[in-house]
């Protein structure tokens, strides 16, 4: 018969286990890291705002139109400040508006998945020259001269990896919590779509990485490493994004410089919580204070939670 502390540390012995990876203690994340309890709809609410961001950004920005122009009534809210038609070699534009039109095709999946019905209600994005260009000055530490423009030169890339970036990291860290089977299979479908499109475009990055950034001294290399450092420093949650090239001890099993996946020690993929993805969209560092590409914030019941919790 097994005694009561036979059974105690059995248990002990299994709960110990779980925290441990082939030696290796697994930490919980830091409190201001960690996910913010929410139930299954209300991440894809979130997710919502992530998904609009980059459909607007990519599709204005490579064809002029928005999500009503290729799916009416789709979304209601207010106009995206500043968007423009970027300065795109032809081979770019066309992947660009592609990786655009998925996003609608992942809105309206979510719709016929889910309880959210349309119109899915816009935030207020914010797509400026002037705000693009006023974190490249923080990244580089420096006032540009000219001024640095998102939208000339096929700099619009760099702003694409980061959209699709971020938007990867979350759907990564959520999948296992999300319930029920058709709610999990539509959130993997779209993480595994993301996944592909940020690749691709770090791939488009990757091939002109020893360029040199006009009309500046730097080069594409250098400005991928400074704002992967940026968004880093701003999100407070460690070194979840990588520069395309890193140190070889960076590198994939410790064996390449070139990073055109940035992975973490044994090439799985990084994740972000809620608030990680708030400070650094809103650029402030504060997941409870607006600015930056959501002037006004989120829209849905998680952010709000967040908000009235204060939960920085």
């Amino acid at each position: 018969m097994v005694t009561r502390s036979c059974s105690y540390a059995f248990l002990f012995l299994v709960a110990f286990q779980s925290t441990i990876i082939k030696g290796d203690i697994v930490l919980p994340p830091p409190p201001q890291c960690s996910p913010v309890p929410a139930s299954t709809l209300e991440k894809i609410e979130f997710v919502l705002n992530l998904i609009v961001y980059e459909a607007e950004f990519f599709l204005r920005s490579s064809v002029g139109l928005g999500i009503n122009d290729i799916s009416p009534g789709l979304v209601q809210g207010p106009v995206p400040i500043g968007a423009t038609v970027a300065e795109l070699d032809n081979g770019t534009r066309n992947i660009i508006e592609e990786f655009g039109l998925s996003c609608v095709g992942h809105i309206r999946a979510i719709v016929d998945a889910t309880v959210l019905n349309p119109p899915i209600t816009r935030p207020q994005l914010n797509f400026s020259a002037q705000l693009f260009s006023g974190l490249i000055n923080q990244v580089v530490n420096a006032t540009l001269t000219p001024p640095f423009n998102i939208y000339a030169n096929n700099n619009f890339l760099f702003a694409a990896v980061d959209a699709s970036s971020l938007l990867r990291q979350y759907l990564t860290g959520i999948i296992p919590s999300i319930v029920g089977d058709d709610e999990r299979r539509l959130v993997t479908g779209i993480a595994v779509d993301e996944a592909a499109v940020s690749g691709a475009l770090r791939a488009q990055l990757y091939a002109r990485v020893n360029s040199t950034v006009s009309p500046y001294t730097f080069t594409v290399a250098n400005l991928s490493a400074l704002i992967a450092q940026l968004v880093n420093q701003i999100a407070g949650c460690g070194m979840k994004d990588e520069g395309l090239i890193v140190p070889l001890q960076l590198g994939a099993e410790n064996r390449t410089t070139t990073n055109v996946v940035p992975a973490d020690v044994y090439s799985l993929a990084f994740s972000r919580s809620e608030r990680d993805i708030l400070r650094v969209l809103f650029g402030t560092g504060n997941a409870t204070r607006p600015g930056g590409f959501f002037p006004r914030g989120f829209n849905g019941a998680l952010f709000r939670r967040i908000q009235i919790l204060g939960l920085s």
